[in-house]
């Protein structure tokens, strides 16, 4: 059956699938997004969270560019924190518990009231190609749907594989069917894939446990929202805490008798785990001299008892599971209302891409989210808008953007998968972002709302707030650069401070450079900053703090481009570069860096295989 030509078709509801498609049809572009469950579209499939150290960067850049993760976590939160606030700006990340049912709802009310957008249920069993552009997909009744571009992000949900002990059954998610015939699909067009695991824990009821004896964990007052729109605005749903216990020397004995049922340790899992959320069993069996491991207790939501169990994620029996629970202080009669269980799945290679997210095998052929290697709803959201974004431009026949790493956060992920690949599944973290001081959160509208505004995603309101913010951040800078304070209005407050007082007027600037002076202390000071809300206070003191480091920075980023503007042709013969080794050779032809400074980045890059490369050029 022929269906009428779109602009782009999405396939996958998750994160990376909605934001891609919302980007795609707020750029105009007539936008179908086909789905396996409509009751799914933005579910959470495991904990009930938004951002966290290095993702709330990534949903702070998303909102930025136009995108919606930050406007329907705000809308739905029931706790927001700052993270490592002790650490300095640069890592400072804000992280949100999510109502997951109203999350869900939320996002998908964005989807269904969202002009030019489309909404299908259906399973895409083929993507259809002319050998060299995709032309449409086809599902599992035979439906075949046309479009100029194709944006693939089907989770875990390609051969799918859930382990509970010595149970194994195809599933994307519990209680849901894999998505085979696609994945086969990419394979016939030649895309090289391998395996992930990942997992979740159980959820329990809150009723049977006892908070009593736990570390309570309130949310920040004032809460710290997302989004730029909402900047000093107070979250719309009442505030809850979530909860800290431990595992104890009984919850390590009773994994260690019992290893031999986990289908990690078992053999019955191949795909790879993820290194940096790993399960119960792996933090007990490598790291055996640790007494204890911390546990998180999360609400699930406001109208339900069900509480996320972070920490617990097992593949063990649900009979081991139960002692597991039971054996962990204020859970010991606490109910199983849905197992922890581990996830087997099916990645695209990642160095198959290109930096818009366009395969290099099929061009129109978009990839976004755990396809990719990645893990994590902030990862996926963030991959998620640059595929919709330039497989619209793409549509539109008009150049398609590439986010640099000097750029977002956003950019560092991208090219560290295109230019490095991964084996193992790829999260982000603020030590990957070598320009981190440049990249930090509450600057992400300063970075990137000014891309979004010239491609169209950006809107009048979103840009007014961003004027007006710009506006009051260089007339604060401006205000502290120009005034004045004298000793007798200042002194109490930095000897308070510990520091050392002034003995004349001294421009208020070079007090803020002082680690210990904070420019909100001064609000109850000096008059003048009143006028000044905390967020732009708080973007000026750190602009003035780190300025000797942002600007050798700066200048890092200047090298960096010079190095990127030096272009490789695509069709250069890495096998006839004398100099370079023979992995090397398989590496460059096999990523085709778009630049000397891309190329540098390959793992195993070295000065010397760098000389070789522009030797030959010069040659040729």
């Amino acid at each position: 059956m022929l269906y009428e030509k779109y602009d782009v078709i999405v396939i996958g509801g998750g994160h990376a699938g909605v934001e891609a498609a919302l980007a795609s049809a707020r750029l105009g572009c007539k936008t179908l997004l086909i789905t396996m469950n409509l009751d799914k579209i933005g579910f959470m499939s495991c904990n009930p969270s938004i951002g966290g150290i290095g993702k709330g960067h990534l949903v702070k850049e998303i909102d930025a560019l136009g995108g919606e993760m930050g406007l329907a976590i705000d809308d739905t939160g029931i706790q927001f924190r700052k993270l490592n606030t002790r650490k300095g700006k640069a890592v400072t990340s804000t992280r949100a518990q999510a109502d997951k049912l109203r999350y869900q709802l939320r996002i998908k009310w964005a989807v269904e009231n969202c002009p030019n957008l489309q909404i299908r249920q259906g399973t895409v069993t083929k993507i259809i190609t002319d050998g060299k552009w995709v032309k449409g997909v086809e599902t599992d009744i035979k439906e075949v749907f046309y479009a100029k571009a194709v944006v693939l992000a089907p989770g875990t949900f390609l051969g799918g594989l859930i382990f509970i002990g010595d149970k194994s059954f195809p599933a994307g998610r519990l209680t849901e069917q894999p998505a085979n015939l696609i994945l086969e699909s990419l394979k016939e067009l030649g895309f090289q894939t391998g395996r992930f695991k990942t997992g979740t824990g159980p959820r329990l009821d809150g009723r049977t446990i006892n908070f009593s004896v736990m570390d309570v964990i309130e949310s920040d007052d004032p809460a710290p929202l997302f989004s730029f729109k909402n900047m000093n605005k107070k979250p719309k749903l009442p505030q809850v805490a979530c909860y800290i216990t431990y595992t104890t020397e009984e919850t390590h004995r009773i994994i260690r008798e019992n290893i031999h049922l986990s289908a990690m340790y078992s053999g019955r899992i191949k795909g790879k785990g993820v290194r940096y959320c790993p399960s119960l069993e792996d933090k007990v069996m490598k790291f055996p001299e640790k007494e204890r491991h911390r546990i998180f207790l999360e609400p699930e939501g406001l109208d339900t008892f069900e509480i996320y169990v972070n920490g617990l994620g097992n593949s063990l029996p649900i009979d081991i599971q139960e002692k597991l629970v039971h054996s962990v202080p204020g859970l010991e009669k606490a109910e199983i209302l849905r197992p922890g269980y581990a996830i087997e799945y099916e990645y695209v290679f990642p160095d198959q891409l290109n930096h818009t997210l366009e395969t290099k095998i099929i061009r129109g052929l978009f990839l976004a989210g755990q396809i990719n290697g990645t893990t994590g709803y902030e990862e996926a959201a963030g991959q998620g808008i640059i595929a919709g974004i330039n497989a619209a431009l793409l549509a539109k026949e008009e150049e398609l953007l590439v986010i640099d790493r000097t750029q977002a956060y956003i950019g560092v992920m991208i090219d560290d998968l295109v230019t490095k690949g991964t084996d193992e599944a790829y999260r982000i973290f603020t030590s990957r972002a070598e320009y981190r001081l440049l990249l930090r959160e509450n600057n992400a509208d300063l970075r990137l709302t000014e891309i979004g505004k010239k491609i169209g995603l950006v809107d009048d309101e979103r840009w007014e707030i961003f004027q007006n913010r710009k506006v009051k951040i260089e007339r604060l800078l401006a205000l502290v650069k120009k005034l004045k304070v004298y000793p007798g209005d200042i002194n109490g407050y930095l000897e308070r401070v510990g520091t050392s007082p002034i003995r004349e007027a001294t421009r208020l600037v070079e007090l803020i450079k002082r680690p210990e002076v904070n420019l909100r202390d001064l609000k109850i000071i000096i008059d003048e900053l009143s006028n000044f809300s905390d967020d732009i206070i708080d973007e000026v003191e750190t602009e003035i703090k780190y300025e000797g480091y942002i600007e050798r920075q700066l200048r890092e980023v200047e090298q960096f481009r010079k190095l990127e503007s030096l272009k490789l042709p695509d069709d250069i013969n890495y096998w006839e570069v004398e100099g370079l080794s023979t992995e090397l050779k398989e590496k460059l032809s096999r990523i085709k860096p778009k630049s000397i400074g891309q190329a540098m980045r390959i793992s195993g890059m070295t000065p010397a295989a760098v000389t070789a490369i522009q030797s030959y050029l010069a040659k040729k």
